[in-house]
């Protein structure tokens, strides 16, 4: 656990009832002391909100206040499930490897959730007016102190609607960085520029969730010749349908067979797509995002295999044909593009990427804006898979 995690047990280890909208908000002077309100889980299939009390405001900080955090399904299930890697092995900071002994993480977990919109309210930091809207990524709080010179946060346009906001700071950037390690695929350091590795591209996006949505978005964005989204079952791929993407039901359809029935793209006239990004978490489609390639293809991976990928045979298309297999991981810019590129530049990518595609955003892949308080009904219904939303967020603060 973290120092702040430890101190918040210490001080308060039962969940908490009543609104967070009430608890987040401190008394009179909103410089002054605080109580914050956040959603965890105290236990396997059991989320709780806990709290923790601010001081006043530093020096040079500022104070923001939560509109809307959005749920991200595939990582918190895990926390949710106790699945995840952290609770059962020893995540090694310096080596960057999960090793055998004692869990990195334990419940109760104070702190889950990566997307977050918020207005200032109170600032003590000379470049941060009171009244800004920022997107930032400090998980299911009412509120949040920010140190500007050690956390991430990125002001608003104000013609962007704040509900987007929470796709700014990380959720978009892990899209828009896939879209980067193809520009560095195609054209090492001198990439020309953003999108410049798909402009013209067959593209083939595994995965109908909410980053295969906006990152087969950005890919039809920056100019691919043709964007195509696999998935299984009808209910999955409706959003891809409306959004205008040609889809294809691996349920029905080998994904591989379609790409190569329609696209011949590649030096020698080979078949198959340009471009795979990987967005489902399943070895299994890993596997078909490599059949579907070109010969020398590649497929781009911004899924997480919880249980290895036994489903992926190296012997088969991979070696066969050449393929190459590339993680795109939000905090690692292409190597070869570090010099010009990082979290920043890929979130100011995100906001022009929301203002003109926002309003498809809004009205296909968010498709529930629910109070804080019906969180355990929300991860029960997508759990028990009794309801798949593709993006549920948490009402937190008025926006008006």
């Amino acid at each position: 656990m973290t120092a702040l995690e430890d101190a918040v047990v210490e001080a308060d280890l039962q969940p908490r009832d009543g609104s967070p909208r009430a608890q987040g908000r401190g008394a009179g002077d909103g410089a002054g002391p605080r109580t914050v309100t956040t959603l965890g889980f105290a236990a396997p299939y059991q989320t709780a909100t806990f709290t923790y009390e601010e001081g006043d405001l530093p020096p040079g900080h500022f104070r923001v206040e939560t509109l809307y955090t959005g749920l991200s399904a595939g990582t918190e299930l895990t926390h949710f499930k106790g699945t995840n890697q952290y609770l059962h092995k020893t995540w090694d900071d310096t080596l960057k490897l999960f090793r055998p002994g004692e869990a990195s993480q334990q419940y109760p977990l104070m702190f889950s959730g990566y997307m977050e919109s918020g207005r200032v309210v109170a600032s003590r930091c000379a470049s941060v007016e009171e009244g800004q809207l920022v997107g930032m990524s400090y998980g299911h709080k009412s509120g949040h102190t920010v140190d500007p010179l050690a956390d991430f946060f990125v002001p608003l346009p104000p013609d962007l609607d704040p509900v987007l906001g929470i796709y700014v700071a990380q959720m978009g950037p892990i899209c828009a960085n896939a879209i980067l390690h193809a520009d560095e695929e195609a054209y090492g350091a001198v990439a020309p520029g953003f999108g410049s590795g798909v402009a013209q591209q067959h593209v083939l996006v595994f995965g109908s969730g909410v980053v295969g949505l906006l990152t087969a978005m950005m890919a039809r964005w920056v100019g691919a010749a043709e964007v195509a989204v696999a998935d299984s079952g009808p209910g999955r791929l409706g959003a891809a349908r409306a959004l205008g993407f040609p889809t294809v039901d691996v349920a029905e359809y080998d994904p591989a067979s379609w790409a190569k029935e329609r696209w011949s793209c590649g030096p020698g006239g080979d078949r198959g797509a340009d471009l795979a990004i990987q967005c489902r978490a399943s070895d299994e489609y890993l596997a078909r995002a490599l059949d579907s390639l070109r010969p020398q293809g590649t497929v781009i991976d911004l899924a997480f295999y919880h249980g290895g990928a036994p489903a992926v045979h190296l012997g088969e298309a991979f070696h066969h044909n050449g393929l190459r297999h590339l993680s795109a991981q939000i905090f690692r810019v292409p190597r070869k593009l570090q010099h010009t590129w990082n979290r920043t530049r890929l979130s100011q990518e995100t906001v022009l990427f929301l203002q003109e595609c926002g309003a498809d955003v809004r009205r296909h892949l968010i498709t529930e804006i629910v109070p804080l308080e019906e969180a355990q009904r929300v991860f029960e219904e997508i759990a028990e898979r009794r309801s798949q939303p593709l993006q549920v967020v948490f009402r937190m603060g008025d926006d008006s």
